[in-house]
């Protein structure tokens, strides 16, 4: 479940989930079952061959989707996922600019690397031509500020009741962007997590995102493309798709990682419109939606049901939140707290500033809760951002358990470098 056990049987709380891959929990018995099961029937055919677990785990995904969209490729990755998402935006629109964001990551892949734009994943290379990249709306760095969708604000930002005040001063410098380096009308797509997941779990002002879809749509003649692979699957609570707390439905969507609870498993929905453009040539996928995957999607998306699993990332990760914003107010490493449902993040910074903490500093915190028994991610543009994503079944206890850990690796931290709090 959310537990790990070293080669010597020490037990580790797992905040990462295998890079927010294991969603239901390490070893989960009913998706343990499944998969037995099925490895004795039959392990692999293509979908060129019809079987029944494809169509019951399709419709079961399906029945999540909002809206038109109806039609859904398995793939088995998110950088594959991401981009025939990219391939199906140009076969529908005829255009071939996409639009994603500063500090974004969407893969790793050669015709991706444009796509993402956070520089240490970038190769010493030229990338394929037509990605530009917008600038990131980040209420904790971004020049304007903002309020986000999060129990927890930056200091001193405002508190609008609706859509933020800055989001438009945003969509302003992306329309600045289109205006000077796209043809007129001519995108192909813009390209966003609903909170970024790599970066740190960066929530963009209220508002922002559905203005850039409505911009890029209306006047550029764009689609929008929304990569669930790290917010999809009730992770932030009070949806079940991170898109769904923007208020907006999009065009395309990726999904990956918790899809299969780390089984080889992604997908990108779509609607019939988009997909009919994708008929001008033949299409199969090797692996994707092989009997094995598909019972493994299919249970995982019966877990989640049948262990309110959704409703564990509500009411524990606004639980969680509240304790690390009281966290933060007796350490002052802690520069930002922000997040929605189980998908939070620790902004470390220099005491007193927004200077990030040094990598050698973070790393030395890191290594330090690891040896208190907790696993917990990083990212961020500077890889000093502690990122908790754990397994969505994690408890009260585990959560008062990682707060006493912060606590005193912290102060450990603190007290060895002589810092002041």
């Amino acid at each position: 479940m959310q537990w790990l056990f070293d080669h010597e049987g020490r037990k580790y709380l797992d905040l990462f989930g295998g890079i927010v891959t294991v969603s239901v929990g390490h070893c989960h018995p009913k998706v343990v079952s499944a998969l037995q099961d099925q490895i004795h029937t039959l392990w692999h055919t293509t979908n060129i061959y019809r079987h029944p677990k494809i169509y019951e785990y399709v419709e079961k995904l399906v029945a999540k989707m909002p809206g038109d969209l109806k039609v859904v490729y398995l793939v088995n990755s998110g950088s594959e996922a991401n981009d025939l998402a990219v391939l199906l935006a140009k076969a529908y629109t005829g255009n071939h600019d996409v639009i994603s964001l500063q500090n974004s990551y969407h893969g790793d892949s050669t015709a991706l690397m444009g796509l993402t734009a956070t520089q240490s994943y970038r190769m010493p290379m030229p990338v394929p031509p037509g990605f530009y990249h917008a600038m990131l709306p980040d209420p904790f760095r971004g020049i304007w500020g903002g309020c986000r969708d999060s129990l927890s604000q930056v200091p001193g930002s405002c508190s609008c009741p609706g859509d933020c005040v800055t989001s438009d001063k945003y969509i302003h410098q992306l329309n600045e962007l289109l205006e000077n380096s796209v043809p007129a009308g001519q995108v192909a797509a813009f390209f966003a997590e609903s909170i970024q997941g790599v970066n740190g779990a960066v929530q963009f002002p209220k508002g922002y995102l559905k203005k850039a879809q409505e911009l890029v749509k209306t006047k550029y003649g764009g689609i929008f493309i929304s990569d669930e692979v790290q917010t999809g699957f009730g992770r932030t609570g009070d949806a079940f798709w991170g898109f769904e707390n923007h208020g907006i439905i999009p065009d395309i969507v990726t999904m990956a990682k918790g899809i299969g609870n780390g089984f080889p498993l992604a997908a990108v929905v779509t609607t019939k419109e988009i997909a009919a453009a994708h008929t001008r040539a033949t299409y199969f996928n090797t692996f994707g939606g092989n009997p094995l995957a598909a019972c493994v999607g299919k249970a995982v998306l019966e877990t989640i049901e049948e262990d309110h699993l959704q409703e564990n990332c509500k009411v524990l990760g606004k639980y969680f939140i509240e304790q690390l914003m009281d966290l933060q107010k007796v350490h002052p490493l802690i520069g930002d707290v922000r997040g929605k449902g189980l998908m939070l993040g620790l902004e470390l910074v220099v005491p007193g500033t927004k200077q990030a903490l040094k990598v050698a500093d973070v790393s030395t915190i890191h290594e330090d809760i690891k040896d208190h028994g907790i696993l917990i991610g990083r990212g961020g543009r500077y890889n000093n951002v502690l990122r908790i994503k754990p397994p969505m079944c994690i408890n009260k206890e585990d959560v008062e358990f990682t707060i006493s850990v912060l606590d005193e690796t912290l102060k450990n931290f603190l007290n060895n470098n002589q810092i002041k709090a």
